[in-house]
């Protein structure tokens, strides 16, 4: 577990308000500053994602040494190519070697992965968003982060557990 390091998970959809905006960039700035977080784990597939991305980066022109990475759930090997496309966003990328062969619980397994390398985990979970026919992957991730006993800022609530 790296001290310095947060990683963002939440639903594919979600209520995107200004008010929530706000919050999670104060939260952002509070990790910078008072706990000196400096790493950050991106996850894809969800609107939360994309929306932590865009104020990380907006953080970053204040906190430039802060670091984006994209934790990958698929194309273990990646081209330079694409690689250099990535890299636009994001300072670095990998993809955990453990969850080759995962199939469809590759996600769950990038999650886990993003999880056990934080200290902070700040987790999207609503039940309104949640998914009604299957589990819901924020969902499991959450029960995970709890399990491991980390320090969770639960949105769109801000609950904090830490």
């Amino acid at each position: 577990m790296k001290l310095n390091t947060c990683c963002f998970l939440g639903h594919r959809n979600m209520n995107e308000t200004e008010e929530l905006k706000f919050k999670l960039k104060k939260i952002i700035e509070r990790l910078i500053v008072n706990e000196n977080v400096d790493t950050f784990l991106f996850g894809s597939k969800s609107r939360f994602n994309s929306l932590c991305l865009e104020l990380v980066t907006k953080v970053k022109e204040e906190y430039p040494h802060i670091k984006r990475v994209y934790v990958r759930a698929e194309y273990p090997y990646i081209s330079e190519h694409y690689k250099k496309y990535l890299l636009e966003n994001y300072e670095d990328t990998y993809y955990p070697e453990h969850i080759i062969g995962s199939g469809k619980a590759a996600y769950v397994e990038r999650n886990y992965e993003m999880i056990d390398h934080s200290r902070f985990c700040i987790i999207y979970y609503d039940e309104t968003n949640a998914p009604i026919t299957r589990k819901s992957g924020t969902k499991i991730a959450l029960d995970y982060a709890i399990k491991k006993q980390k320090h969770i800022i639960t949105l769109p609530t801000e609950r904090i557990n830490i």
